[in-house]
């Protein structure tokens, strides 16, 4: 087994971690032992489009691909939460403006993947824990609708999924309001390797 991790801050986490911590990437790959072999080109800041770079250059090796992909993304977005508006309607109008560039670029991610032909996993975007509970609550909100393209475009060429709203449910399970810590780490590192060791149809991992 070759287990390849593409995406961002949620697998690239090592700087975030105190000194001595493993990050996602060595979890991964203890639980995994020494059968497996766990790589990673995840980049903390990567975007949808770099995170697909990072899939056409996987190892040729690869049997398995866990993507995180997207929260850089919508935290570019996240001016929208900002701006005023004169009705419900128009902010919805907002989101969905910015749900429907979401999910252009995710959907090519998703393709490339199927052209991959290998067990796939792909994670959600977790709830931030912004220290603003007004920021944290909209966040998560705002988030929900791109979490449900998420998991529609999983859903809908059977690959796994990793539901890290319901793994890292601990604000413990975070270094910072975005990224998560050892224990955080842990957490999704088991969820990993369930999916690894298990069935790559359409399963919620968390």
């Amino acid at each position: 087994m070759h287990l390849f991790m593409v995406g961002d801050w949620v697998f690239d986490n090592g700087a975030y971690v105190r000194v001595g911590e493993p990050d996602v990437r060595e979890q991964v790959g203890r639980i995994l032992g020494q059968d497996a072999r766990v790589s990673s080109a995840a980049q903390d800041g990567a975007v949808i489009a770099g995170v697909r770079s990072q899939v056409a250059n996987r190892p040729p090796d690869t049997t398995h691909l866990v993507v995180s992909a997207g929260g850089n993304d919508a935290l570019d977005s996240t001016g929208v939460l900002d701006v005023k508006v004169r009705s419900i309607m128009e902010a919805l109008e907002k989101i969905a403006d910015i749900a429907e560039a979401f999910t252009l670029d995710y959907v090519g991610l998703m393709d490339q993947l199927v052209s991959t032909r290998l067990p796939v996993a792909v994670c959600t975007i977790y709830d931030p824990r912004f220290p603003d509970g007004r920021l944290r609550r909209t966040g998560a909100t705002a988030l929900s609708v791109l979490n449900g393209v998420i998991t529609r475009e999983a859903f809908a060429r059977s690959f796994a999924l990793i539901d890290l709203r319901l793994v890292c449910s601990e604000d413990t399970d975070f270094a910072n309001p975005i990224e998560p810590s050892a224990q955080g780490g842990a957490k999704i590192a088991q969820a990993i390797a369930r999916f690894a060791s298990g069935s790559v149809s359409s399963t919620v991992f968390a």
